[in-house]
């Protein structure tokens, strides 16, 4: 049965009262470093820091996510205020020579770790993008262009000098660039003129729904050739649900900006049947990694239970639900959700575990590090409010 009036409304405010009454106010009070600037994102379960390194994609993830407060939910200063000041490290301290961003960098903002990583660019592009349209300072914009432009030039060797892979022998190209391009490419499309913007998207739809699902499997691959065909290896085998399906409402935002139910409904499918895959039949929640043909993955991690992977998939079926009505994803959002809310929130000090064991008990009571900062949540909890608001706004049209 659909959910009426009230059910959507009672989700929608649950997400809500999360993100403004307990996550947001938890990264203000305990993140930001008022004497260096910048941000502490390795915060215990009380929001102690036990470690002062900072991670520049992580910076930018902050940066973007109080800009994006500020544009979309409400217009406090204080929000803005803490995007401005994350930005102003970012500019200041995280560049090399190049302009590629540093992957860490100490307290005081000395680098400790090259630019091998090409997401720290994408998440200061996406952080420089926001906090212009926010305030229209024209700098913040020519960063973000420039920081794309960078992003683009080295996306056919994303890693450069920094590979680790010997050169010609198994080429492999990943799934994750394309998938963040095509967030990214809307995130800035103020920043883009029209035929750019349209071109980007078509080119990722494609990578993303053709190069790299793999029909035989029925999911998204984490790796494939150049070429687009299987590699029966390790790497060719994985299968990361989590970013399958985080993609998949990157592909849904698509498919309503640009009006294709087709690619609307393919997503939400294949949305289904990774989650079919990834489920945990015995302790319930979403594996962190598996091998498609059901060999031992070599990530020794792969049963553990992750905040992102559970707050994305949640997206995912909410935007399933509104878009195409197809009851199977309010069901699998009603089985996610009893999960979610159930292990991974604090409620004794505020936030969420980032990280359960298989049978679901806190393996760190970590509430950010080197990989969790303030990003997967707090913009979970807004899209899953914001979609049962529109689905309860329809509701009130039709009545």
């Amino acid at each position: 049965m659909d959910m009426n009036r009230a059910d959507l409304k009672s989700v929608a405010e649950r997400y809500r009262i999360a993100l403004l009454d307990d996550v947001i106010p938890f990264w203000m009070k305990y993140s930001p470093d008022m004497q260096y600037g910048g941000f502490f994102t390795c915060l215990d379960r009380q929001g102690n820091v036990y470690d002062t390194d900072k991670f520049v994609w992580l910076q930018g993830r902050e940066v973007w996510m109080f800009s994006h407060l500020y544009n979309n939910v409400e217009k406090r200063q204080e929000w803005l205020d803490i995007a401005m000041s994350g930005a102003a490290f970012l500019e200041r301290y995280c560049k090399d020579p190049g302009g590629s961003f540093f992957f860490s960098l100490t307290r005081e903002g000395k680098p400790l770790v090259q630019p091998y990583n090409i997401f720290s660019d994408c998440f200061a592009a996406m952080a420089f993008g926001e906090l212009f349209r926010a305030t229209g300072n024209e700098r913040y914009g020519d960063i973000a262009l420039r920081t794309f432009s960078n992003i683009l030039s080295r996306s056919e060797n994303p890693k450069g000098k920094w590979a680790k892979s010997y050169p010609g022998t198994r080429p492999l190209k990943g799934f994750s660039l394309p998938m963040i391009l095509s967030n990214l490419s809307g995130i800035i499309s103020h920043l883009l003129d029209e035929e750019t913007v349209e071109r980007i998207a078509v080119d990722c739809i494609q990578e993303v729904m053709d190069v790299f699902y793999n029909p035989d499997h029925g999911v998204i691959l984490e790796n494939v050739a150049p070429d687009g065909s299987f590699s029966d290896s390790f790497e060719g085998r994985l299968l990361n649900p989590g970013h399958a399906i985080e993609a998949m409402w990157f592909m849904m935002d698509l498919a309503q900006r640009m009006g294709d139910t087709r690619l609307a409904n393919n997503a939400k499918e294949i949305t289904l049947a990774t989650l079919s895959k990834g489920w945990d039949e015995k302790y319930g929640g979403i594996f962190y990694f598996l091998d498609v043909k059901g060999y031992p993955p070599q990530q020794l991690e792969w049963d553990q239970k992750l905040w992102w992977v559970h707050i994305e998939t949640l997206i995912s079926l909410a935007k399933g639900y509104m878009l195409t009505g197809d009851q199977r994803c309010l069901d699998w959002f009603e089985r996610v959700d009893a999960f979610t809310w159930s292990h991974f929130p604090d409620p004794e000090n505020g936030e969420w575990y980032g990280y359960l064991n298989r049978r679901g008990d806190v393996l760190l009571p970590l509430k950010g590090g080197k990989w969790k900062g303030c990003f997967h949540v707090p913009r979970g909890l807004l899209q899953v409010w914001k979609t049962f608001s529109t689905m309860e706004t329809a509701k009130i049209a039709d009545q």
